[in-house]
């Protein structure tokens, strides 16, 4: 289990978007230690046109804070795959699902104005998945998010004092969010997962005690990945940086 000098944290001193953009941003190289590229991106940009007709024809048909939070992801997800080197034009979508071009990808959420994507680099045949959650979940909400052999990670789970170790339940809902992206198979009409849910996912510490967690499948336990989670402020934000077991 983690302990405090390996939790990687986003200080926010003040209110706004600007400071949780400018220390989202800053993770920039620790994504691409793991070989992934991060965008970020606010609603409240200057001029958010959509890059090309598809973009503009989802755009139309959606209300206004859903269009700009829907522009913003994709101006995330191209600023990501510009991190690793690839262009990126528009990204019409399919259902609700986005559709990038051959030979790119990424792994879009948004929270409270604010976009973020992931994206991996050429040649990374890995499964990619983040999430971002900057509104705090209350502690009820666990039993909603984990089952009973999970609870012992909570922070309030009985750790001695000073234990800097245990996570919180918005932390816990953020990786079970990115893992669920990873390991669920997409579809025309969104993500076939788990018929349970966050709660048909299993998260544990990781074996070799590095930062972060493993999340496998309850029904397939072989299916399993790795997710590094970075406290904002009172939120989280968590990415896959690989399959469990392996490196990379």
């Amino acid at each position: 289990m983690r302990t405090a000098a390996s939790r990687v944290r986003v200080g926010v001193e003040s209110g706004g978007t600007a400071p949780v953009v400018g220390g989202l941003v800053a993770l920039g190289p620790l994504l691409a230690a793991d070989g992934l590229g991060l965008g970020v991106a606010a609603v409240s940009e200057p001029g958010p046109e959509p890059a090309g007709p598809a973009e503009a024809a989802a755009a139309a048909a959606m209300p206004p804070r859903r269009r700009l939070e829907f522009l913003a992801g994709r101006r995330a997800a191209r600023r990501a795959l510009r991190a690793v080197g690839l262009d990126c034009g528009e990204i019409p979508r399919s259902g609700r699902l986005p559709v990038f071009p051959p030979g790119r990808t990424a792994s879009i959420s948004h929270s409270t104005g604010i976009a973020v994507a992931v994206a991996g680099a050429p040649g990374r045949d890995l499964p990619l998945g983040c999430d971002l959650e900057l509104r705090p979940l209350p502690r009820e909400a666990a039993r909603l998010v984990l089952r009973e052999d999970e609870e012992s990670l909570l922070a309030d789970a009985g750790l001695p004092p000073g234990a800097d170790a245990g996570w919180s339940v918005t932390e816990l809902f953020s990786v079970k969010e990115s893992a669920w992206k990873a390991l669920t198979v997409m579809t025309g009409e969104g993500r076939e997962g788990p018929a349970d849910s966050l709660r048909g996912l299993r998260v544990s510490p990781r074996e070799d005690g590095e930062d972060g967690l493993c999340v496998c499948l309850r029904a397939d336990p072989a299916r399993a990945v790795r997710v590094r989670v970075v406290r904002v402020g009172a939120g989280a934000f968590s990415y896959v940086i690989g399959r469990a077991g392996t490196r990379g």
